[in-house]
């Protein structure tokens, strides 16, 4: 215990020298076999190697995860920007009210009645926040229709995005980020490219051509006729760097892919956030229909469900449990605002940012967090203004501990070196050290001057710890990160 009680005294030394001092860049090697004298080497050859953290203001609590006792505090009870460690209190209040099992419908009406393989009347698509809608899933609901002996509709298909409110971005998202993967506009109708979720997007696969001087060879996902898509690539020869930019103009569905791609090469990949989710899906959909020979003879466009309409067909997302993964491992945004909202819709009968952020605030007082000291504005952590405190984290990530839905939670944290990107997600090459290898399962957080990580921590001797690090004011966010993983290595060497 007394050895223990001095490490974290080290600790704190420490960020007070970061923070007073600085010193030059340093990638620490932890070699603490339970010698103080160790660790008080490394831990010295650590502040005076790190120029980049001068200045930088370090809120850190760490506790015991067994009960709760906070064993070190370093500016605990300041608010600070959490970045995506945010997520950690939008899964926690998402598992809370919603449930482990809960899924996002997207639901087939029609005003209309069907005789002989004609549908009188228009069909309705209502999209509930579904993130995880593929196009495979739009083709099995187009062949259901069929089956049903649906052969035309004397009517319109109709895209209905109701069930939230018309914000597409929160609040304070900058104009620059709306074209980006992490970016992608919020919408009750909305569908993903592939199985990483990320919705309101579309990715672009560039191989090279078959030769030098020849366009890049271009695959879209889903497979759309409605965008505006120039090719200005080219293949180079084979010693040539690859830098190819898929680049969609502001405010349209323009989208330029350029730069130059090597002969022999691999494919890159990229994902451009659309401006209209519901047109997508509707894109997409259409030519499902065609597919499995439905004609139609009215428009295609937006709307609203009548209430008197009659449901068809409903089709399931992933349940919260799955979805939850990808939300926490790579970080996804657009999740976090849908979660967001769902909250508010569920709750408050509004799918808006604001009910939404009302609903997380009243479960973070349900686990025991002092909501008058947090400003939150959306539910992905992207806003600069959010501000919480590393005591707040921690606490959080003591109590859902006793929650039914807590090994869902956890199953969704990142896993410290593990390269499955499923499983390691955003900490898959972090943490890769003897000591910490698969022991820290743990949410990481990144912002222009900030960096993050919080979450849980076995050491060596089977002590286990909760940590929150959040780092702020940083002129260089791979310093933080360093930092960040320091700390956490001491930790895991007791």
């Amino acid at each position: 215990m007394k050895r223990q009680k001095l490490v974290l005294l080290l600790i704190i030394l420490g960020i007070l020298v970061v923070q007073l001092n600085g010193t030059k860049p340093y990638e620490l090697e932890v070699h603490a076999q339970g010698n103080t004298e160790d660790v008080e080497a490394e831990l010295n050859k650590l502040l005076t190697s790190m120029p980049k953290l001068k200045g930088s203001l370090a809120g850190i609590s760490i506790r015991e995860q067994s009960s709760g006792k906070v064993v070190y505090e370093q500016m605990a009870h300041t608010r600070l920007a959490p970045a995506s460690n945010l997520k950690l209190l939008t899964a926690a209040a998402a598992l809370s009210v919603l449930g482990s099992d809960y899924t996002f419908d997207t639901e087939i009406y029609t005003d209309g009645k069907l005789v002989n393989g004609v549908l009188s009347g228009n069909l309705y698509v209502k999209g509930k926040g579904d993130t995880t809608l593929l196009q495979s899933d739009l083709e099995n609901i187009a062949k259901s229709l069929h089956d049903k002996g649906i052969k035309k509709i004397n009517g319109s298909i109709i895209g209905d995005a109701s069930w939230y409110d018309d914000v597409p971005y929160s609040i304070d998202l900058a104009w620059s980020d709306e074209s980006t993967y992490y970016g992608a506009p919020v919408s009750g109708l909305t569908m993903s490219p592939d199985k990483e979720y990320d919705a309101g997007t579309i990715l672009i696969k560039a191989s090279p051509g078959a030769n030098a001087g020849s366009p890049a060879k271009l695959t879209i996902k889903p497979t759309v006729s409605n965008l505006d898509i120039a090719n200005r690539t080219s293949t180079v020869n084979k010693d040539g760097k690859e830098d190819i930019q898929s680049v969609r103009k502001h405010g349209e569905d323009s989208i330029t892919i350029k730069g130059d791609i090597p002969v022999g090469s691999g494919a890159t990949k990229s994902w451009v956030a659309i401006e209209n989710p519901p047109e997508l899906v509707l894109n997409v959909f259409q030519q499902a229909l065609t597919n499995q020979g439905i004609t139609w003879t009215g428009e295609v466009k937006e709307g609203i469900t009548p209430e008197l309409s009659t449901p068809i067909h409903v089709h399931k997302s992933l349940p919260l449990s799955k979805i939850v993964v990808p939300f926490l491992k790579l970080s996804n945004n657009t999740i976090g605002e849908t979660l967001l909202k769902e909250l508010g819709k569920v709750e408050k009968g509004e799918g808006s940012f604001e009910k939404g952020v009302a609903v997380l605030k009243e479960q973070m007082k349900k686990f025991g967090l002092d909501t008058s000291g947090m400003l939150i504005r959306d539910g992905s952590g992207i806003s600069p203004i959010d501000l919480i405190t590393a005591n707040d984290l921690s606490t959080l990530l003591f109590r859902i501990q006793k929650e039914t839905w807590f090994s869902d939670y956890e199953k969704a944290l990142p896993v410290s070196g593990n390269k499955d990107r499923m499983i390691g997600g955003t900490l898959r090459n972090r943490l890769q050290s003897e000591n910490t290898l698969g022991k820290v399962k743990a949410k990481t957080g990144t912002l222009s001057a900030v960096s993050s990580l919080s979450g849980y921590v076995e050491s060596k001797s089977g002590k286990r710890y909760i940590f929150s690090i959040m780092l702020n004011h940083l002129i260089d966010e791979s310093s933080g990160k360093m930092m960040e993983d320091q700390i956490v290595e001491l930790l895991a060497s007791q």
